[in-house]
């Protein structure tokens, strides 16, 4: 493979936000992509994969499906994967590991299959195999076809490269701009997030506003792989387009260890100037001066019964304020529990499926301008 071979690009997601990161790669011009479980697919060449982990913000990881293959055994997976390419994607000193899948195949060990195409890699190109290694190869066997790909961004993508300080379940920045995304937040108008935790739909919302690269501090596996240009990757880093956006974006939460972090974490995005943050309760929560917007919260859902009972009165609270002060401005809530939702009294519209979420299966419940 060539930095400028065509192949697909697998950009991976929760089950459920499919067709919402679907919207995002189109929207920036990726070759025709489509929606499938799991994540989106679309074609390109090493450029496109680097300009998706640095560009796309719902994805969390971008995968290199560099061959596939029909294999019913495993001596035939270990012939066939001798054939893989392997000198023009992995370098021979970068060390490797390789994770496999296997459903609904005549091959059904994953640890076997693993095994035999870790020994093909080592045995045709010397590169070292290390357990806890960055560059991972990854094999999915389904119905007997071997789909080999690189993960080529390492950590995962939500990972962006500011946020050191978090609360408890704190909601990962990919799934948030999705979730703002289906919400129609387009980065021109205000957002406020009354819960607002370590900040991260704030964050999140101020980037997409000021058109910051999600991914512009951090680094890629795809950097220590024989297909890296690095001259050209500076190139794409350096070009920007940012702006300096009109809106406001605004964050409180009662609790002042939440303010700090989410100031800190805004510092270090370099949003600071853009996103405010205060301790306020919902009472206490008032929209800014200006065009309405749109509020987005992940208040608390409970873990038990008794714990979702209790939170009865904050989500009618959080109601009250919001439909007395915030006429004209939309909202999004995300929670696990249908009932806590509708305790608000806002007017949703049917919610769409659920997307899992620390360990939960939450929705998001949206509303058109309140009146």
């Amino acid at each position: 493979m060539t930095r400028h071979s065509d192949f697909e690009i697998f950009l991976a997601t929760a089950p459920g936000l499919e067709a919402a990161l679907c919207e995002e790669v189109r929207a920036k011009a990726f070759k025709r992509p489509r929606p499938v479980p799991g994540g989106v697919v679309t074609r390109g060449g090493w450029p496109e994969v680097w300009r998706a982990n640095l560009w796309i913000r719902g994805a969390g990881r971008v995968l290199a499906r560099i061959d596939a293959f029909h294999v019913v055994h495993l001596a035939q997976l270990d012939g066939r994967a001798r054939r893989v390419p392997w000198a023009s994607v992995l370098r021979p000193d970068v060390p490797f590991r390789v994770e496999a899948s296997c459903a609904g195949s005549r091959i059904y060990h994953s640890g076997a299959a693993a095994q035999r195409i870790e020994t093909a890699i080592r045995q045709t190109l010397g590169a070292p195999h290390a357990p806890d290694a960055d560059i991972v190869v990854m094999a999915r066997i389904e119905r007997d076809l071997c789909t080999i790909s690189v993960d080529t961004s390492g950590e995962p993508l939500h990972k962006r490269g500011y946020k050191e300080a978090v609360n408890a379940a704190p909601m990962r920045e990919t799934m948030a701009s999705l979730f703002l995304r289906q919400c129609g937040y387009d980065g021109t108008e205000p957002v406020v997030d009354p819960m607002c935790g370590s900040g991260t739909f704030v964050i999140e919302a101020a980037e997409i506003a000021a058109r910051l690269n999600p991914g512009r501090s951090r680094h890629f596996a795809f950097e220590r792989l024989a297909t890296f240009d690095a001259a050209a990757w500076q190139r794409m880093r350096e070009t920007r387009s940012g702006r300096t956006p009109a809106a406001r974006f605004l964050g409180s939460d009662r609790d002042a260890g939440a303010i700090a972090m989410s100031r800190a974490n805004a510092e270090r995005a370099g949003v600071a100037d853009i996103a405010e943050f205060r301790q306020a309760t919902i009472s206490e929560v008032h929209p800014p001066p200006g065009p309405p917007g749109l509020v987005i919260v992940n208040p608390p859902y409970g873990g038990r019964l008794g714990d979702k009972n209790s939170l009865l009165p904050l989500y009618r609270a959080l109601g009250q304020t919001l439909s007395s002060r915030f006429k004209g401005w939309r909202v999004g809530l995300i929670t696990s529990e249908p009932r806590l939702a509708h305790a608000t009294g806002l007017p949703f519209l049917p919610h769409g499926a659920p997307v899992p979420h620390g360990g939960l299966r939450v929705f998001l419940f949206r509303t058109g301008a309140l009146a």
